[in-house]
């Protein structure tokens, strides 16, 4: 979906107060499911998630606490959902064999570099992850499902965006009133800067959680170089953000809905547009693995990967996880 423009606006938009009851209901009941006990994990559980809707920055954030969770000598395996994608599994993530339409995008880009198991059914899904060896599961989103309890969660949060209008969904792009969500969380990964994500930060320093500072870095030097720059995920501006970074000359964006199946149509207008403009198109490693093989050939890739500012506290959090035993109990922060 994309995100409507009211969410980032004032609670006190029209827009947001039509919604508010809507919301409110939708907030109390997600909240009272969230607050259910888990199913016991066969291991220590690292749950990557966001407080909102949309894209805060999972995926890279994932990839990077698994990296490091095998410098600590751990095994980790992504659990995922895969959301867009056909399957339910349990099923082990195999880019040669199954298709983005079968498991969804964030699935493949998992699967390069740790075992990825698909499920729907989370508590399924762990027990499968043990059997392909890891010790520890790094959950891609999750935090606000109950069915598999979690040793660990880390919220993520594009200070860029922070929590938008702070309301629930469909009022604003919270999933859970926030104060619901803090019980459950056990730190912050904020990415970028921003006012909205140092007032976040500054939420979660005065209930005591360690909050990790990141960015994304761009992963190639395009400098000089003319592109027609695509994507559809949860914030696109991230990505335009990180080409002109790059050193890229943006001469056309184009947004497309989070997750947006691409079709031959819109295939056909960003190829001829790119050609009429004498640019490169360019995308995301998410939306690429959504295009046919033919167009694909032909984009462009800016890879990106999150550098903390400071590792130290984050890999001492991370060595509590890979010594912690597997939950037996209720859902609830050590």
């Amino acid at each position: 979906m994309r995100a409507p423009a009211f969410w980032d606006a004032d609670p006190g938009h029209p827009a947001a107060r039509l919604l508010g009851p809507v919301g409110t209901l939708y907030g109390r009941h997600t909240a009272a499911r969230m607050d259910r006990p888990g199913a016991p994990a066969p291991c220590p559980v690292l749950c990557v998630g966001n407080f909102t809707l949309g894209g805060a920055g999972k995926t890279p954030t994932a990839l990077a606490l698994a990296a490091r969770l095998r410098t600590l000598g751990a095994n980790p395996a992504f659990l995922t959902r895969g959301y867009g994608g056909r399957l339910t599994g349990p099923v082990r993530v195999d880019p040669s064999r199954q298709s983005a339409a079968e498991t969804g995008d964030e699935p493949r880009l998992l699967a390069r570099i740790a075992p990825t198991i698909l499920a729907r059914d989370r508590p399924a899904g762990a027990a499968f992850c043990v059997r392909e060896g890891a010790d520890v599961i790094v959950m891609d989103d999750g935090l606000q499902n109950p069915s598999l309890a979690k040793t660990m969660s880390l919220a993520v949060v594009d200070a860029g965006a922070g929590l938008g209008n702070g309301l629930p969904f469909p009022a604003g792009p919270l999933r859970v009133p926030l104060a619901r969500q803090w019980p459950h969380v056990h730190g912050l990964v904020l990415i970028g800067a921003g006012p909205r994500g140092e007032a976040v930060a500054a939420a979660a320093r005065a209930r005591g959680l360690p909050v990790h500072r990141a960015r994304l870095v761009p992963g190639a030097d395009l400098t000089g170089r003319r592109v027609l720059a695509f994507a559809g995920i949860g914030r696109p501006r991230k990505f335009f953000a990180s080409l002109e970074e790059a050193g890229a000359t943006i001469v056309a964006r184009r947004a497309f809905p989070d997750h947006h199946p691409y079709g031959a149509a819109d295939e056909a207008t960003l190829a001829a547009e790119a050609t009429r403009l004498g640019a490169e198109l360019v995308t995301t490693e998410k939306d690429h693995v959504r295009l046919s093989p033919p167009f694909a050939a032909r984009v462009g890739v800016l890879p990106v990967t999150l550098a903390f500012a400071d590792e130290a506290p984050l890999l001492a959090q991370l060595r509590r996880l890979v010594g912690a035993t597997a939950i037996r109990g209720p859902d609830r922060p050590s």
